[in-house]
């Protein structure tokens, strides 16, 4: 079986991000990036089904500048068999991505799609769900757990009533929650393996997809201060302020 592991290249979550003095953007000199923490999750759900001889290959893909190679190393690190670059320029919007990776299904026809229910940065969650509208692929989001028998995918998923358990058959798409697996960290001897493992390159262009922008950004800023609240003395002057300052009691 052959598993394709989409991951995206993100800002470290320990960053605190700050927009550009113009405003037009993150700004991203000097900042550290990292894989996509569910991507992570990703690729550790796809290790772990090759370790227990349900897998035989694992490809990682990501779609982004030359830059993006850096976390496709690192997702080879994590025992991923070999890497795949789209390369381009332009920041693909969760459509244009889904259209680029189903240009890359089309050619690598793998049975199993595992990927993060959605980036840091965007908090799209959508890349999965058009993945699977323009496969036809059977899809099953937010995964807590996930068990391959056969061609038969049973995965339980976190929805707002608790959890879910669907009974999927492949090709299929899983995108993993928080609580799928603990990713591993990568060893200095799987590091250095990494560098060998075959790393190919794309270009975005090559596969005739349209990925132009559909949004266009206006204006990115801080989230404003919030002001510093008051200290009461009595429960009464805490209801006089609820009921004549904030209003929000009669």
């Amino acid at each position: 079986m052959k598993i394709l592991v989409p991951i995206k290249r993100v800002v470290d979550y320990n960053v605190k991000v700050r927009p550009k003095s113009d405003e037009s953007g993150v700004d991203l000199n000097n900042v550290k990036m990292a894989m996509n923490p569910f991507c992570e999750i990703a690729v550790e759900e796809a290790v772990r089904l090759k370790e227990a001889g349900k897998a035989e290959e694992i490809i990682a893909v990501t779609i982004g500048a030359s830059s993006s190679q850096e976390q496709l190393r690192t997702a080879l690190a994590l025992g991923a068999d070999r890497a795949i670059l789209v390369e381009t320029e332009v920041e693909a919007e969760p459509l244009g991505i889904s259209k680029l990776l189903k240009s890359i299904v089309d050619k690598e026809s793998p049975d199993l799609i595992i990927l993060g229910k959605q980036a840091i940065d965007g908090d799209n969650n959508q890349t999965g769900q058009m993945l699977g509208a323009l496969t036809g692929f059977s899809q099953a989001t937010f995964a807590s757990e996930v068990n391959l028998e056969g061609e038969s995918l049973s995965v339980t998923r976190e929805i707002d009533g608790g959890l879910q358990t669907l009974d999927i058959n492949l090709p299929a798409i899983v995108t993993t929650d928080l609580r799928l697996n603990e990713p591993r960290y990568a060893s200095l001897p799987n590091i250095m393996k990494a560098k060998s493992k075959p790393l190919d390159i794309i270009p975005a262009a090559d596969l005739g997809v349209d990925i132009s922008p559909r949004l266009e950004i206006i204006k990115v800023t801080l989230p404003a201060e919030r002001e510093a609240g008051v200290i009461v003395e009595t429960v009464d002057e805490l209801i006089d302020k609820l009921k004549n300052e904030a209003k929000v009691i009669s």
